[in-house]
């Protein structure tokens, strides 16, 4: 494989780190950044965008309110994946976390970018939410490793067609990009694109081992070091 492409969340990050640090700090400085930032033409775009989809929601407040529900609800929407990383933005920036990665993805990648590995993120969160989770993790600055970014707005992770617009982005055959993702069904719409696979089955985000048929005939590995492109 000349291409890797990397989903974060259960990939190279836990579970755990996206669902009770970055969701609840989102959902804590929502109300805040919208009062703050509301008028600025790439925020209120996305908050209009919340407003015509329910109706025309005529107060903020109430845009707010929506969003925290779809971020209760782990709902994969652009609108709020991009809010979400201008919020997470602030919170990087006053250091008030660090992104987790796990660090046999650290090593990993590092050393497939040494020997001339071309590597993208796919991720359900927005391209400068993926950017800022590499450029602020616990491995230090890792953006520089990354040759591409994609997020949902190439479409859904559970579609073929998102993979192949992928494909045709990185101007690559199929069949020389290998797909790392924790999740199953988003590795059978990379399979049907044509792209490789790998199933990530890390304990301590999956404690029950996903094996036989569970994979859908998946490779599976349980670390970066178990993968050899």
């Amino acid at each position: 494989m000349k291409h890797i492409l990397t989903d974060i969340e259960g990939t190279t990050s836990s579970i755990s780190f996206v669902k009770d640090v970055l969701f609840p700090y989102a959902r804590r400085a929502l109300p805040g950044f919208v009062a703050a930032h509301g008028h600025e033409p790439a925020v209120r775009r996305w908050l209009d965008q919340v407003a015509a989809e329910n109706g025309g929601l005529c107060q903020d407040e109430m845009i707010v309110e929506t969003l925290q529900g779809w971020i209760d609800e782990d709902r994969k929407h652009t609108a709020l994946k991009a809010l979400q990383g201008m919020v997470w933005k602030d919170g990087y920036g006053r250091a008030d976390f660090t992104a987790h990665m796990y660090p046999d993805a650290v090593e990993a990648l590092k050393a497939w970018h040494a020997a001339g590995q071309a590597i993208s993120v796919y991720s359900s969160g927005s391209v400068p939410a993926q950017q800022l989770f590499f450029g602020h993790s616990d491995g230090g600055d890792l953006t520089p490793l990354v040759s591409n970014w994609f997020d949902t707005e190439v479409g859904g992770k559970r579609e073929a067609a998102s993979y192949r617009r992928i494909v045709e982005a990185l101007g690559v055959p199929a069949s020389e990009v290998l797909f790392l993702s924790d999740v199953v069904e988003e590795l059978d719409a990379a399979r049907d694109a044509g792209l490789g696979t790998v199933l990530l089955d890390r304990r301590e985000d999956y404690p029950q081992p996903r094996t036989g048929e569970a994979t859908h005939g998946h490779a599976r590995a349980e670390s970066f070091a178990d993968i050899r492109p």
